[in-house]
Parts: C-alpha cells; sequence; structure tokens
C-alpha cells in the first residue's frame, strides 16, 4: 500500500491560490493526471495535472528540465497524447514524479516563475481520455448493489451461490468509452414485455445511470503469469469516476445465459481526472469480510489488503432535468454511497483477473460495478431507487422519474476526507441523455 508522506502535509499550500480554497477538488496535496489541449486550439493533445481551477502543462514543463533523474524521465513521458507511457514506468516512477511536482508546484517553490508559464485555465481546455484503453472490465463488487437487483429479479435467491467467492465481472466495449460532458443517445434494442409472444426492436424505456468507480492498470503483467494479491496495487495507477449506463429493459431479455450485450455496450462515461493511488494513501481503510460469510481462498487474500485495502470515498449522483435547466435550478441528488462498503477490493479485482495468466497492460480499465451502500439512499442506480421502476422518485420541482428522460444530464462526484488531512475530490463524470436515433 502507498504510505503517507511529506506530499500529503496538510499544511502545504500551492503558489496557484485557486489550490488552497477549502471548497476545492485539485489542492497541492491531489495532483490528479488528465490529457487536454487548449479549447479551439488545433494541437496536440498532452498530459496535465491538476491545481486548483489551473491545468499544469507537463509537456510544457518538461521543456524546462526542473526536475532530475527518474521524475524528469517520468515527466519527459507525459508529453504524449495519452497517459499510457507514463503508467508503463511503474510505482517508482509515479512516486519520483509525484514528489517533484508537489516540490515545483508548493509555495515558495524556486521554479514557481518558470513553472507559471506552464498553467492552463481549467475553463480553457478540451479534455481527452485520459489512456489508450485497451481493455475494459466492469466487475460486480457491491453486495449491497447485487442483493438488491437480486431481490427485483430472483426473490428467492437474490445472490447466486458463486457470488461471495468469486469476484464477478464481464467484458466491456472499449469503442464506446467517452470522458466526461459525452452525449448519450437512447441506444434500440429487443424489449419484451410481460406476457408478450415476441420481443420486438424499440428504444428502451428504462434507461438509467450506474454510480462506479474506474481503475486504471498502470504497469501490466507477462501472459502467463498471474499477479499475486500482495503485489496487486503494483499495478493500479489511479481511479476515476465510471457512469456504466445501462438499458434495463434491454438487459432483462438479453442477459441469460451470457450477460449484457447490447445493454450495457453503447456508452459508458468516466471523469477525465485520474486520481493517483499515492494520493489516496491517507484515504485508506481496513477492509473486512462479516465472520459469517465465506472468506476468500488464498490468492484473493493477505494481511496488507485485509489493514488497508478499502477506500474511503464518497460517491454520489446527481440528476439535472431539462425543466431544471430551462429555469435555472441545481441539480438534485440522487443518491451517496461510499466504496469502502465493497464487498470485493481493488487488489482481489486485479488478482482475480490475472489468477488465469490473463495479461492486462498499461492503460487496461476496471469498473467497479454499481457501488451501493446498506441504507436506501445510498443505492447507485434508478433501479434500485425505485424498486425497479414500481416506486417512481418525487423531485423537488414536482417532476418524477423512474428512469432517465431524454434531456436528463446525469452528474457523478466523488470526494475522500479524513480528519487531519486535505480533503481531495475527483472532479466529474457528466453524461447527457439524447433522443433515440
Amino acid at each position: 500500500m502507498r504510505a503517507i508522506d511529506q506530499t500529503h502535509d496538510p499544511a502545504l499550500k500551492s503558489w496557484v491560490e485557486s489550490a488552497n480554497r477549502p471548497a476545492g477538488d485539485f489542492p497541492i496535496q491531489n495532483l490528479p493526471f488528465a490529457v487536454f489541449r487548449r479549447a479551439g486550439v488545433r494541437e496536440p493533445f498532452r498530459c496535465g495535472v491538476a491545481i486548483g481551477e489551473q491545468v499544469l502543462d507537463l509537456a510544457a514543463l518538461a521543456a524546462l528540465h526542473p526536475l532530475e533523474g527518474q521524475a524528469q524521465q517520468a515527466l519527459s513521458a507525459c508529453a504524449q497524447p495519452a497517459l499510457n507511457g507514463l503508467m508503463a514506468l511503474g510505482r517508482g516512477a509515479w512516486g519520483a514524479l509525484r514528489q517533484g511536482l508537489s516540490q515545483v508546484l508548493r509555495a515558495g517553490a524556486a521554479h514557481a516563475d518558470r513553472a507559471a508559464q506552464a498553467l492552463v485555465p481549467q475553463s480553457g481546455v478540451e479534455l481527452a481520455l485520459p489512456a489508450r484503453i485497451g481493455d475494459y472490465t466492469d466487475f460486480y463488487t457491491s453486495i449491497h448493489h447485487a442483493t438488491a437487483v437480486g431481490r427485483l429479479f430472483r426473490p428467492d435467491q437474490p445472490l447466486l451461490a458463486n457470488y461471495k467467492w468469486v469476484p464477478i465481472a464481464y467484458h466491456g466495449r472499449t469503442s464506446s468509452i467517452g470522458v466526461s460532458g459525452q452525449p448519450v443517445r437512447r441506444p434500440h434494442g429487443q424489449l419484451k414485455a410481460q406476457g408478450a409472444e415476441a420481443p420486438r426492436l424499440a428504444p428502451t424505456e428504462r434507461l438509467d445511470y450506474e454510480l462506479e468507480v474506474g481503475v486504471f492498470i498502470g504497469t501490466g503483467n507477462p501472459a502467463g503469469e498471474p499477479i499475486g494479491i500482495d503485489q496487486a496495487e503494483e499495478h493500479v495507477f489511479g481511479l476515476c469516476l465510471l457512469n456504466d449506463w445501462s438499458a434495463r429493459d434491454v438487459q432483462a431479455w438479453e442477459y441469460q445465459p451470457l450477460g449484457p450485450f447490447l445493454a450495457k455496450n453503447f456508452a459508458t462515461t468516466i471523469s477525465p481526472w485520474v486520481v493517483t493511488l499515492e494520493a489516496l494513501a491517507p484515504f485508506r481503510s481496513p477492509w473486512h469480510r462479516p465472520d459469517a460469510d465465506p472468506q476468500p481462498l488464498p490468492y484473493l487474500d493477505g494481511a496488507e489488503m485485509r489493514s488497508a485495502g478499502a477506500v474511503d470515498l464518497e460517491l454520489t449522483a446527481w440528476l439535472e432535468t431539462a425543466r431544471m435547466r430551462a429555469r435555472g435550478a441545481a441539480p438534485e441528488r440522487l443518491s451517496c454511497a461510499n466504496f469502502r462498503h465493497s464487498y470485493w477490493s481493488i487488489a482481489q479485482m486485479v488478482a482475480h483477473h490475472t489468477a488465469n495468466g490473463c495479461n492486462l497492460r498499461p492503460g487496461d480499465l476496471l469498473g467497479s460495478g454499481t457501488q451501493s451502500g446498506p441504507l436506501s439512499g445510498e443505492a447507485g442506480s434508478l433501479l434500485e431507487l425505485t424498486a425497479g421502476g414500481r416506486q417512481p422518485l418525487g423531485l423537488a420541482d414536482g417532476e418524477m422519474r423512474t428512469f432517465l428522460a431524454d434531456g436528463d444530464r446525469v452528474i457523478l462526484k466523488g470526494r475522500c476526507a479524513r480528519p487531519g488531512f486535505v480533503h481531495i475530490g475527483f472532479g466529474e463524470a457528466v453524461g447527457i441523455v439524447l433522443p433515440a436515433a
């Protein structure tokens, strides 16, 4: 696990004044990575780091050679239009670069005047996918979500027999992964109404969001060589927010026997900022399994994971309807959950994914599956919040929702906070629903 060090010092301040505002997502203790270019300018995308309301252009900074050794090597890898080169360098390089950037950006830094030339306001940038995503796997790690959904479809057996033994997942589609702000067109699929003799092809009537965490792989593993549980997080670069849009009526008809297909492959939205595991070190918490449940098999269990394998990450989902937007009303929060409730940890996802020798590569993306908590207001999808559409959700202005309507804008947010440390945020993962083609 990553150690807490001087880069997490709550007394640290930056010469970038907006980074010192207590309500911001991006203080100097965070330093998340993204890929950007100036909006409206035909120039290459390159890597950047968020600091307050600014982006530090890492390609421009690298040309100034403010760092040395491994840190400068890692900085030079950030001149590319994706984070894959930095991801492939490994944990030592990631840590050295974080230390170097912290030194450059802190108040009183020797290179402040030169580094200021590499700042670009976030309000004036275009953000792209942070990495070339070769493969995408979506897990099902929240037992609270799995149980709630299971009760809707299998009241007598909400959880299948393998759930508490296997970190269940399916392979998703990378071509339809988009960065925050992407429009999501209502998809078509086969729908079969209860009692109907045959299905029909039509736009989904039950479009849903899923409140998830994305896990970006850093260094990969050779084919045929599993990653052990104690080494799993050495291969993880960082986390983002993820919305796995779902067509629930399409899913209900098609998911047996092989799981999701058209119900989920039409769109996945991720936040542009990748928060590194180094930045998350102060917000780790013990991972545990209830004593009455089966304990993980040895390849999925370890003392280090149990001591700090969970992440205390608050996740919220917000809705802005077309009517709210027209009235200038603020988005309404639908739900709040926490990643620390996840039944399966990040390390377990990586260890299980490679247990058969599957080779992961830099930039591969793992989804956590919908994150829901034990309480009713902690559900991470409308499917749960409305009991499968049977209990419509009332909004403050009188509108009702069972599932998403055209024009709805869904906003996911993430925040880590702990007494004695500066809180950090993940930015947003935003998508707006467009009518079916």
